[in-house]
């Protein structure tokens, strides 16, 4: 089977071809498609590009732009704000190194500011905007400035370094509230660069939108407007979402979506394992199927980049395919990158494949965001991400200029994996998942406000960024009354302790690392965080790193410090945890659906207060490689991990299920799939992201009782059933989504029950209920559609 369109990469087609001329590997083969190629848009250089910046541009082959970085060029230079989304690889860093080194070329006292989310990222670009800075005849103009910048050179920086790049969480604790340090940064700040602004959403997005309202502030006082130039990954609502993160109005942002760099074909497949008992439904191992394939394409030397969906998987996928293509390859040309490796290890990774020295590295989504690492023929993402926007991301990274690559998707056995397998046409005609943010949420504007009232006071009718004239005067009010501003002239002043940055975390990281040293050298070789700890470094786990395992002997969980020792092992580690939610204190209930209601009737009850989640390791499973099969288990004693947050929660009664027809298992499932669509419905609602709530069923869901006979089936099917329904905040203390969700309730559920009705789908799918469970011989969406009715009876779907 010949390679549509131009000529592959050498070795690329023959392993493609390989596969598809075997029958047995053809037929797992359930989606193989063509994406065709882009041909390229150039223009000419600006006319107005300054002869340093255009002779640097042609000396590393550049003579031309591609269309959409001459349009970011031209708007940017326009004072418009720009938000660039095109796809990786595009060159969307030329969209900002470009207006910035113009700015600088015509007037070296200009300043800009570089924000990315990463330490990586920031130390990543500060290199690429320093050589192109250099060779344009500009100096030495950027310099990072993050948590491992040294004491004796931050003064320095501040006041020669035109450009300084930095990260959203050093911008708020340690530039904003000492910000006449650095006022000739903000007295000629021209731009503020905002990449991977797509990262920016959920909570962690909605502090970031108010730590550039206070940067917007800053700088108004001290003379300047800067300009935004903001580059993202594909996403469902771009310009609303550049419009809410930085709160420019919607008339002064240009967009730039349509990417004027060349692509060659791009050959998608998708590949379903093979099942292996068919009364079961057990498939083979999506992670040994994943190795089988991408050893194939290492094995002929195609630069091929594996995502793995957990650190335990990178490694193990790592260790199999060394052993796989140690005789093709020799040592050391395939890699791991994760969470847990230390930075210099990370950092040489990225140069090995930007060089062109590694064939393949193994990575999880550590890899996802936009560190340069070059292009290359093949991407292999071993389970779906969970949004169509980052595995696009993902796929993203296959692809150089013109020549042909391959996207390949191995399927997990999971309920939404395995309903792509059924539904592969869901990746081509879903578009990207929308990315939300909620500056306006009290839990998280005030403590922003109390930081902006400590940089400069506010006047009594000044404006506070999201939030309207009247609404700010109430928010100051309500600070001045609680003692930490007090008005006098007409002016509020920050009278409060200390310095409120210092207590306002933009992301919940929770403790501090754990750090893994070698017992033999006493060597640091690794670093883990606090919650990861807990599952990989408890005493007796086998812990991977780059494909050698390690046991841990003694885990200082005082010290944060893992003694492990290098051990030849046949056997990884997997922790067995689990979670229980219980409620602290009920601030306010109500019957469901209102006093006369049918839910109400039957027992349905809304509430919502503090409640407390509760994630203990319990223990230990011992894993053979390779074979996969279970050898034993062991115990783990660690201490809890809380996280004391608030809830909103609905209990269902017995009789909903009685009227439902539904059986235990059943209901358990069909409560599942509401849970689901419920979520969805409350993160748009709501305007967090996914991961800001989490969702479980609890108190009364206890094990299964056999039936007596036939006149007991009702009390023995639902004896100690009495599910609550749990939508918590991820975050600790909450940040007020629950409340929200409780005065909402009714309605949320309503827009729940239409989602569900109003998807096209036959039996359930990711965008309503959840892939269906062929267990059941009624389908999840009908189950769910039952319990839905059962609360609020209404006319049915219509079939």
């Amino acid at each position: 089977m010949a390679w549509p369109g131009r000529r592959a990469p050498s070795g690329l087609e023959p392993v493609v071809d390989r596969w598809l001329g075997s029958l047995p590997l053809r037929e797992r083969f359930v989606l193989d498609v063509t994406l065709k190629a882009e041909p390229e848009r150039s223009v000419p250089l600006p006319a107005s590009l300054a002869p340093g910046l255009r002779a640097a541009l042609a000396a590393r082959g550049v003579t031309a732009l591609y269309a959409h970085q001459a349009e970011a060029f031209g708007a940017a230079r326009a004072g418009l704000h720009v938000a660039v989304a095109t796809p990786t690889a595009s060159g969307k860093s030329l969209c900002f190194h470009l207006p910035v080194l113009q700015a600088l070329a015509e007037d070296p006292e200009s300043r800009a500011l570089y924000l990315f989310p990463t330490k990586a990222l920031a130390r990543d670009q500060e290199a690429s905007l320093g050589a192109l800075a250099a060779a344009a005849g500009l100096g030495a103009v950027a310099a990072a400035y993050d948590g491992d910048t040294p004491a004796e050179a931050r003064r320095a920086l501040r006041e020669r370094s035109p450009v300084i790049v930095t990260n959203p969480d050093m911008l708020h604790a340690g530039i904003l509230p000492r910000h006449t340090e650095w006022a000739r940064l903000f007295q000629r700040l021209r731009y503020v660069v905002l990449d991977e602004v797509h990262a920016y959403r959920g909570v962690f997005g909605s502090h970031v939108a108010n730590v550039l309202v206070r940067l917007l502030r800053v700088a108004a006082f001290h003379g300047s407007r800067p300009t935004f130039v903001c580059a993202s990954a594909t996403i469902g609502n771009v310009a609303e979402h550049v419009a809410r993160l930085t709160g420019v109005p919607a008339a002064s942002l240009r967009v730039v979506a349509k990417s004027g760099a060349p692509r060659g074909d791009r050959r998608l497949l998708v590949y379903d394992p093979p099942v292996l008992d068919e009364r079961t439904g057990l498939r083979a191992s999506y992670l040994k199927e994943g190795v089988r394939l991408a050893g194939d394409l290492l094995s002929a030397r195609v630069p091929t980049l594996v995502f793995a969906q957990s650190r335990t998987s990178v490694e193990l996928v790592l260790r199999y395919l060394r052993e796989r293509c140690r005789d093709a390859l020799g040592e050391g040309a395939v890699m791991g990158y994760r969470g847990g490796y230390l930075a210099s290890a990370r950092r040489e990774v990225e140069r090995g494949l930007r060089e062109g020295r590694l064939v393949g590295v193994v990575a999880t989504s550590a890899l996802e965001l936009g560190v340069d690492v070059g292009a290359l023929d093949a991407v292999v993402c071993l389970g779906f991400p969970g949004s169509v926007a980052g595995l696009w991301q993902r796929f993203g990274r296959a692809g150089r200029r013109l020549a042909p690559s391959l996207a390949l998707l191995v399927a997990s056995g999971a309920p939404v994996d395995q309903y792509l397998a059924r539904s592969p046409s869901y990746l081509l005609g879903r578009a990207p998942e929308e990315a939300q943010v909620d500056p306006a949420n009290p839990e998280i504007l005030l403590p922003h406000l109390r930081c902006a009232a400590f940089e400069l006071p506010f006047a009594r009718a000044e404006r506070y960024g999201p939030l309207d004239a009247e609404a700010s005067r109430d928010a100051l009010a309500y600070l001045a009354e609680h003692g930490v501003l007090h008005e006098a002239r007409g002016r509020y002043h920050w009278v409060g302790d200390g310095h409120p940055a210092s207590g306002t975390k933009l992301r919940s990281t929770g403790w501090e690392n754990f750090v893994v040293v070698d017992a033999l050298t006493g060597r640091a070789i690794a670093e883990l965080d606090w919650r990861s700890a807990h599952a990989m470094l408890h005493e007796r786990a086998i812990y991977q790193h780059d494909a050698e395992q390690y046991e841990v002997e003694r885990l200082d969980y005082e010290g944060h410090r893992a003694h492990v020792r290098r051990v030849q092992s046949d056997y990884f580690t997997q922790a067995v945890a689990q979670t229980r939610v219980s409620v602290l204190q009920e601030s306010e209930s109500r019957p469901f659906g209102g006093a006369g209601g049918a839910a109400a009737a039957a027992g349905a009850a809304a509430g919502w207060g503090d409640v407390q989640a509760v994630e203990r390791v319990t223990a230990f499973k011992k894993v053979r490689f390779v074979t996969h099969e279970p050898l034993g288990y062991g115990e783990v004693h660690l201490p809890d991990m809380h996280l004391q947050t608030t809830a909103c929660w609905l209990r269902l009664p017995p009789a909903l299920f009685r009227r439902a027809r539904l059986g235990r298992a059943s209901a358990v499932d069909a409560l599942d799939g509401v849970a689901q669509a419920l979520a969805a419905v409350c993160s748009v609602a709501l305007l967090c992201d996914a991961h800001d709530l989490r969702v479980g069923l609890g108190d009364g869901i206890h094990g299964d009782l056999p039936p007596r006979g036939p006149e007991e089936r009702w009390a023995d099917e639902y004896r100690n059933f009495e599910p609550t329904l749990f939508l918590y905040d991820a975050h600790p203390g909450g940040v007020g989504f629950a409340q929200r969700i409780y005065a909402r309730l009714e309605a949320l559920w309503g827009e729940a029950r239409r989602l569900v009705e109003g998807c096209p789908c036959p039996r359930g799918c990711p965008a309503c209920v959840g892939p269906p469970d062929d267990a059941f011989p009624v389908p999840r969406k009908s189950r769910a559609w039952r319990v839905f009715e059962a609360l609020a009876p209404a006319a049915p779907p219509e079939p």
